[in-house]
């Protein structure tokens, strides 16, 4: 039985990294795989066990109970997600992402790509890698008429975004994952990852600001860049971004779960949107009288462009490693991956590279239920490192790289030549900074 349970999950997880291909989108064999997966441990009546992280053994358990558990795990992360994605719908809606064409007053091409850089940095840690890769693809399209230039740029973000959402609870899905369930907080993932992080983001764009593509100026006049539409753009950019950033802050105050925190800053945001849009209307109430209005909601509005297949996908791929994990098949392998590979940087930085081919969610999610270190232990940081930034070496290894290659048509091939060698270079030295800082300075 067990064999046939790895070839379902190896069968749908080869249809999720070949969507492309198959044209097929990667949430159908994801739930296809969870169901089917559970419905083998229900009708063989196959025993289940939870991970017990204190004696580092597998106890007995329940078939409801596990499901329920793992159901309310998943849950809280995709009620997050949910949230932090209205709020940066809400800020679109408003325009506010427009607010951050105005600090673009330069020509130069290698001013740009520091600017340009370090934005991706920043705002893929406050509103998440594959968000900050949209907006900034898009100004980008506004500012670089010429396409091979455009390209580079469109690189380099991905790279520096990937780099800038490994080092923030909030800036990746993998690093959200991690801190939900309690294997990192969020001031211990800062101390440990943000230099890392910093070095895998300086390394490539230092190296390509001395290429030939970036020498010299672009074409056209940057201050034609349109002002927002909204006039209320700058304010719902500043509040939205501040109201998710505050998230942390009241995880650490209350001892609350991260989603509780997203709800607030959700109804804040909410309000202010309604309150600087000119109709009323309630979230909770939709009947015909308020039909007309609701068109006009900005929440509605939101609600209603919220990407729920990727949230499907990941209630399939993260409930579908959780029957894995139930049956103390992820426990068992990585005993014997320690007795094979003792070393567990060389674990984790394989993970990394693995990240690249095959989506890093199932891997984190997977590397969850395989070790049972601590919280805050090095390992879980350094897997939130490997996880996020390894992407970055195959266009398709990340949702940064998936989106930017829909938006900019970006050939496979190019970024693995142009691209994918500056982003190894990126990731192995973050990794030799991450070691050094670990071993010699933060437990010296």
């Amino acid at each position: 039985m067990e064999t046939i349970i790895i070839i379902v999950f190896l069968a749908g997880y080869l249809a999720i990294t070949l969507e492309h291909n198959l044209k097929i989108d990667k949430l159908i064999p994801a739930l296809a795989m969870m169901a089917i997966l559970w419905a083998i441990i229900a009708l063989a009546h196959l025993p289940v066990f939870e991970v017990n992280a204190e004696l580092k053994q597998l106890e007995p358990s329940h078939l409801d109970e596990m499901l329920l558990h793992h159901l309310g795990k998943t849950a809280e992360i995709l009620v997050f997600l949910l949230g932090a994605m209205t709020i940066v719908e809400i800020i679109d809606y408003f325009d506010g992402f427009a607010t951050i064409k105005g600090y673009i007053k330069t020509t130069k091409k290698t001013k740009l790509l520091w600017l340009f850089s370090i934005l991706a940095f920043i705002l893929s840690a406050i509103i998440d890698n594959l968000t900050a890769t949209i907006v900034l693809v898009t100004i980008l399209q506004k500012v670089i008429k010429d396409r091979e230039t455009r390209l580079w740029f469109a690189g380099l973000i991905i790279v520096n975004a990937n780099a800038g959402g490994a080092w923030s609870p909030i800036g990746d899905v993998t690093t959200t994952m991690l801190w939900i369930a309690n294997k990192v907080s969020a001031g211990q993932l800062v101390i440990h990852v943000l230099l890392p992080s910093i070095v895998c983001m300086l390394v490539p764009t230092f190296i390509v600001s001395k290429m030939k593509v970036f020498q010299g100026h672009i074409e056209n006049n940057v201050s034609e860049i349109e002002a927002p539409a909204s006039p209320h753009g700058a304010t719902m950019l500043y509040l939205g971004l501040g109201s998710i950033v505050f998230v942390p802050f009241f995880k650490t105050i209350t001892h609350l779960p991260p989603y509780v925190g997203m709800m607030l800053s959700l109804a804040l945001v909410a309000t202010f949107a309604e309150i600087y849009s000119s109709s009323k209307f309630s979230i909770s109430n939709v009947d015909e009288e308020s039909e007309a209005a609701a068109h006009h909601s900005p929440v509605h509005k939101a609600l209603s462009k919220i990407e729920l297949p990727s949230i499907l996908f990941f209630l399939g791929i993260l409930l579908a490693v959780a029957a894995l994990e139930s049956l103390g098949y992820l426990f068992n392998y990585a005993e014997s991956m320690n007795a094979a590979i003792p070393n567990t940087d060389i674990v984790v930085m394989l993970l990394g590279i693995g990240s690249a081919i095959i989506d890093n969610v199932p891997l984190v999610a997977a590397s969850m239920g395989m070790f049972s270190q601590s919280m805050d232990s090095p390992l879980w940081h350094f897997i939130a490192y490997s996880a996020g930034t390894g992407g970055s070496m195959l266009i398709i290894g990340s949702a940064a790289g998936v989106v930017a290659m829909g938006m900019e048509k970006i050939d496979f091939f190019w970024y693995l030549k142009k691209i994918a060698w500056l982003a190894f270079v990126g990731f192995a030295a973050g990794a030799v900074v991450f070691m050094l800082l670990r071993d010699f300075v933060i437990h010296a």
